[in-house]
């Protein structure tokens, strides 16, 4: 009689990844959203991911492979435990050329209408809890300081455990003293808008490497990408509503390739040049 194994292998299309944050089991975690090869919307969790060994630290838009066996713990459909030691990247990432066509072909398929429509599918179904859309209007990026600025003595202490991964990052993680949100509205006739807080890892990036570059000046550089660039671009957001909280959406990622109207006036068709190769941190 053969044994039931959990494990299954899946080929996921990586798409977003949020800053990391303090985990009592695994020293740091960073959720991780991608589209399988089925064309579903799969949440793999958790991975530390800056503890990965670097033959594992896969990048957006890269194709992987890995185990994974449907969470126990969380209920959201879509939310995978994966085996950190099988992932296998196949892929480089999926370039922008042709105004992002590659990256488009598999992503947008998925596409909701609006924020309004996943939330009452959700309600009505409790699934999707993932999910990527176009903003009718996108007003503004707010930014202000965190409520908790530091780690509590808690998250201090899961963030000085032993690590079982053995590649230590080179930096510490820090909490993020800024909360990153977007104000827009959906196309939806009725829609009052919607202000979503934004946890995008290049987010977190950006801050770190901007204040190291730029000092009190970082915010002018922020919002000239985050926000002046993004309300030009042809930009949608991945979102996933938190495992505690399930009324609540959050922006996992950004998907930003360029509007019709750049394209037309001949300007850039790549990522904004300071999102390129944004460091780990």
């Amino acid at each position: 009689m053969a044994t039931y194994n959990p494990w299954v292998r899946k080929t996921v299309l990586i798409t977003a990844r949020t800053y990391p944050v303090p985990s009592r089991r695994s020293i740091e975690v960073s959720c991780t959203a991608g589209i399988t090869d089925a064309g579903k919307w799969i949440r793999l969790f958790p991975i530390p991911y800056r503890w990965l060994e670097n033959d594992k630290r896969f990048r957006k838009y890269q194709y992987i492979e890995a185990s994974v066996m449907k969470s126990q713990s969380d209920a959201r459909p879509e939310s995978y435990k994966i085996d950190i030691g099988s992932i296998n990247i196949l892929s480089e990432p999926l370039p922008t050329i042709n105004n992002w066509q590659e990256r488009k072909t598999r992503v947008l398929p998925l596409m909701s209408r609006s924020l309004c429509f996943l939330n009452s599918e959700r309600d009505r179904n409790n699934e999707p809890t993932l999910g990527l859309f176009k903003p009718r209007t996108i007003e503004r990026l707010l930014i202000k300081p965190a409520d908790a600025p530091n780690w509590t003595e808690e998250e201090l202490k899961w963030l000085r455990q032993s690590s079982m991964f053995g590649n230590s990052p080179p930096t510490h993680l820090e909490k993020l003293p800024y909360e990153f949100s977007y104000k827009f509205k959906c196309e939806e006739a009725g829609c009052i808008g919607h202000t979503l807080s934004c946890n995008d890892w290049e987010m977190g990036a950006a801050y770190w490497k901007w204040t190291r570059e730029y000092g009190s000046q970082w915010e002018e550089k922020f919002r000239e990408t985050f926000q002046a660039k993004m309300l030009n671009n042809d930009t949608h957001f991945f979102v996933g509503t938190i495992h505690g909280h399930p009324n609540r959406w959050i922006i996992i990622g950004l998907f930003y390739p360029p509007s019709r109207s750049r394209m037309k006036n001949n300007l850039a068709v790549q990522a904004p040049p300071l999102l390129r190769q944004l460091p780990d941190f």
